[in-house]
């Protein structure tokens, strides 16, 4: 079974994307620089100068929402796209009624109900979300001033393919936003398709024919699975400016 498409990780990423501080981190001396990591991704690496006003947005990878919302809040009308159909159908119900109940896994079979909230500031009314494939993107899709793609790069089977798809995805002076721990694993990458040298530099390698790079940056971001155990990570943070 598809494990992004069981409860138990829909419920972890609920967390990760909705959480409050004490929910996620309850332990005082914990990294909480690594919280709000969907939140992040969109706010430390969008250049908003120059942003049009009515600028469209795509989130790929946007698993429960979070980063789409975000974008949202800046005018912009936004396209979340994840493979995942429980995550894309939690993202819909989210834009839809604002919350949704779910529960955290504290340890063992001990759980904790608790509510994904879309904070009230933010345009639930200008996102939309459907179910697709990063390295196989409908013909149709159109072109974008923003594309969003946080920690997907290294979870696609052939990471080339959606890298190949970049140029024509973002407008001529739009904005590419990524980021990527770097974790590279034959569970979802084989061996063959991942970077021969550093990620950032097979990105480079890849993305300059096409785009500028206008800012890197270290993202520290923090999962939890139980109370008592964390994934602390550190992605590779890059914003891309397409060449006009």
């Amino acid at each position: 079974m598809n494990i992004y498409e069981t409860r138990r990780l829909l419920d972890e990423y609920l967390l990760f994307h909705y959480g409050a501080t004490n929910e996620v981190l309850p332990w005082e001396h914990g990294p909480r620089e690594a919280l709000g990591f969907p939140v992040r991704t969109v706010m430390e690496l969008i250049d908003l100068p120059r942003t049009p006003c009515e600028a469209v947005a795509l989130d790929l990878g946007c698993a429960v929402g979070r980063s789409s919302f975000e974008l949202a809040n800046f005018g912009v009308s936004v396209l979340g796209i994840d493979y995942s159909q429980s995550f894309v159908d939690a993202a819909a119900a989210l834009a839809r009624d604002g919350s949704m109940n779910y529960e955290r896994v504290d340890e063992g079979s001990a759980r904790t109900a608790l509510v994904a909230r879309v904070p009230e500031n933010l345009r639930r009314d200008r996102v939309r979300f459907e179910q697709g494939d990063a390295m196989n993107l409908r013909s149709d899709l159109g072109d974008f001033d923003i594309v969003h793609a946080a920690n997907l790069l290294c979870r696609l089977n052939d990471p080339l393919k959606l890298i190949e798809r970049l140029p024509s995805l973002v407008r001529p002076g739009g904005q590419l936003l990524l980021t990527t721990p770097c974790t590279w694993l034959e569970e979802f990458t084989p061996r063959g398709n991942w970077p021969q040298g550093s990620t950032r530099e097979w990105l480079t390698s890849q993305l300059e024919p096409h785009f500028d790079l206008s800012k890197t940056c270290d993202m520290p971001f923090l999962i939890r699975e139980h109370a008592r155990k964390y994934q602390w990570s550190v992605a590779l943070g890059m914003r891309w400016r397409r060449k006009v």
